[in-house]
């Protein structure tokens, strides 16, 4: 029983070493890279902001405000 609880220990402290990885600092120009973000284009952004407000006829939630005729 010991020895099972030795090899799975074992195992699981080599999986979880397994997953550490270091980025070196000329790999995190890529990470930086604006494409990376959920939003990098501010322009389309406020435009599907402004569409999504004027079609749901509400706003709040993302800083749209105004009502749901679009003459905002």
């Amino acid at each position: 029983m010991k020895k099972i609880f030795f090899i799975l220990a074992l195992f699981a402290v080599a999986a979880t070493a397994a997953g550490c990885a270091s980025v070196k600092p000329w790999e995190k120009e890529r990470l930086a890279d604006p494409i990376m973000q959920f939003d990098y284009n501010k322009e389309e952004k406020a435009v599907r902001d402004h569409f999504l407000g004027t079609r749901e006829g509400s706003a709040g939630g993302f800083g749209v405000s105004g009502g749901g005729c679009g003459c905002n």
